[in-house]
């Protein structure tokens, strides 16, 4: 996190970004035992915060652009898979068919600060969106301080504003998505120039396991309960807000590289960059024409 800031002390400052993502993580994190989120999946009584509804709010309206490729409701599923706090299982088509009937937005609603579910097995999973979220709320804290020049990231996930250290737009890199690259930085594909704008990626290339010489990546259909691999090996959305780049991108991967140049190209205000490889495994790029001129 980089910010100019017009008071002399930014430990203070720190110190109430360290506060406010502390209460953030009580709320959303499915890793922490009692926080709000983990107590909503055991169906616990008790009721939303403000954290939560926006979220679950923006999380509904992907949801309902992408035709479902983006869904919340695929906890189980992630569990199952290997890629949450939950136990792995054996995969089976039998295993899947069972989880599913639990997956899907249409079966979860928001009414007066409660989360209402048509099942109690639904289990709400937001690693999806939450990160590029904490990532907004640090800017909005910011903001109200009278910050105008930052750069905030968060596990890679980020927004800008203003200018950075060297009075110009803020450079930031696009990781080449090639498996074993674990560590970010550690070889670029690309470099862009942001200011007043927040920027998210999502690919396979990092978090995966094998199993019977076959890699499980973490990006999972919920139309099919499957883990979805495909050509598209990273996209990285650019807009104005944080959690919408971190759900847009993620969407995107569970769309697949044709189904998602057409989404994108149907949106405002939103631009990408998807890498993907051809058959000789050649890595070949697909951009909007306002990402061209951010490079």
């Amino acid at each position: 996190m980089t910010y100019q800031s017009p008071k002399p002390d930014t430990l203070m400052l720190q110190d109430d970004i360290n506060s406010l993502l502390a209460e953030f993580d009580m709320s959303l994190s499915t890793y922490i035992e009692n926080s709000n989120i983990s107590r909503l999946n055991r169906n616990e009584t008790t009721s939303t915060d403000r954290y939560f509804d926006e979220v679950f709010n923006e999380s509904m309206r992907i949801y309902t652009i992408t035709d479902g490729a983006f869904d919340i409701t695929v906890g189980p599923l992630i569990d199952a898979w290997g890629f949450g706090p939950g136990r792995k299982l054996e995969m089976s088509q039998d295993v899947i068919d069972s989880l599913m009937q639990f997956v899907g937005m249409d079966k979860v609603s928001l009414e007066d600060g409660h989360l209402l579910k048509q099942f109690p097995e639904t289990r709400i999973d937001l690693n999806a969106i939450a990160q590029g979220y904490s990532v907004d709320i640090v800017c909005d804290f910011l903001e109200k301080q009278k910050i105008t020049n930052y750069m905030v990231e968060i596990g890679g996930e980020l927004r800008t504003s203003g200018l950075s250290p060297r009075s110009d737009a803020w450079r930031v890199g696009i990781d080449k998505p090639f498996y074993g690259n674990q560590e970010p930085g550690q070889e670029l594909q690309e470099v862009v120039r942001l200011s007043g704008k927040a920027l998210a990626s999502s690919g396979n290339y990092r978090k995966y396991y094998e199993a019977d010489g076959k890699k499980i990546v973490h990006t999972i259909d919920p139309g099919t309960g499957y883990t979805r691999m495909s050509n598209l090996l990273s996209v990285t959305i650019i807009t104005d807000k944080c959690i919408t780049a971190d759900g847009l991108a993620t969407s995107c991967m569970v769309l697949g590289l044709e189904k998602a140049k057409e989404f994108i190209l149907s949106q405002e205000n939103v631009d990408a960059l998807f890498i993907y490889s051809d058959e000789q495994g050649l890595y070949l790029e697909w951009m909007t024409e306002g990402m061209k001129e951010m490079l």
